[in-house]
């Protein structure tokens, strides 16, 4: 009578051989939970004009600390904020899939340097929203919540009206908007790009302008520049921007 043939589980043999003694050294066995990716610090959100722009950068790193070399995509959640005796944001369903990034074919993001950015435009007047992000692997190993941030959508000041004119030494920025209908107003942002090429992410001022002038000496003969102006307002302690004005072109002119 033949013996009866058993079949371990893969999973039971895999472990098994690992445990056979062998010729040479072997390496240190490495925990699933060291492959994946770090958990994402870099998640911000700022509303300007009618949407919540939502940016983060990606890890460059394990969770172990390791280097991470098969980053996939990123996983985007956002929740509304309830009153405090209704708020439950453990709950199972409190969080919803705002986006699927897939690295090899993204749609529905942008990416500006190392930065992606998601623009959030269903949104509602006074409510509040929370987001995190995850980062996921090729093989599908999901990192930890990122940190977690707030705004609340409010109505954004109106885009100001922008002209510009160029000089032998500088590029001269003339700009007026109208006082916003929430909040008070904090001033003016200006953005300029090359011709052609999209308006980066940050305004040429570190703070908001005060005045309605704006006179750029960092320009180089025979470039022409595209200027962009918004408009800020202080809202409940935060600022937010209007959408941008009318796009101006303008370089350095040589004299008659």
């Amino acid at each position: 009578m033949a013996t009866a043939r058993r079949f371990l589980p893969p999973l039971f043999l895999a472990a098994s051989l690992a445990l056979l003694p062998g010729c040479g050294k072997r390496g240190q066995l490495i925990p699933p939970e060291a492959l994946v990716p770090a958990p994402i610090a870099t998640l911000a959100a700022a509303q300007k004009g009618g949407e919540l722009q939502v940016s983060w950068s990606g890890p460059g790193k394990q969770e172990k600390g390791g280097k991470l070399e098969d980053l996939a995509g990123f996983l985007l959640y956002r929740r509304d904020v309830l009153p405090p005796a209704q708020d439950c944001e453990e709950c199972p369903n409190a969080y919803k899939q705002l986006a699927l990034v897939d690295l090899d074919l993204p749609q529905g993001v942008r990416q500006v340097g190392s930065l992606w950015i998601y623009d959030d435009f269903d949104l509602k007047k006074g409510q509040t929203y929370q987001y995190k992000v995850r980062s996921f692997t090729k093989s599908g190993a999901q990192s930890k919540d990122s940190n977690k941030v707030r705004r609340t959508a409010v109505t954004p000041p109106l885009p100001p009206v922008l002209e510009a004119a160029g000089s032998p030494n500088e590029v001269t920025l003339s700009f007026v908007g109208l006082p916003p209908e929430q909040g008070t107003a904090a001033g003016y942002n200006v953005y300029r790009g090359k011709k052609g090429e999209p308006m980066p992410l940050a305004p040429l001022n570190k703070a908001p302008l005060a005045g309605n002038t704006y006179q750029d000496r960092e320009v180089i003969l025979g470039i022409t520049y595209s200027y962009a102006v918004t408009s800020v307002a202080a809202i409940d302690s935060q600022n937010v921007e209007s959408a941008p004005s009318n796009v101006v072109e303008a370089g350095l002119v040589l004299p008659d």
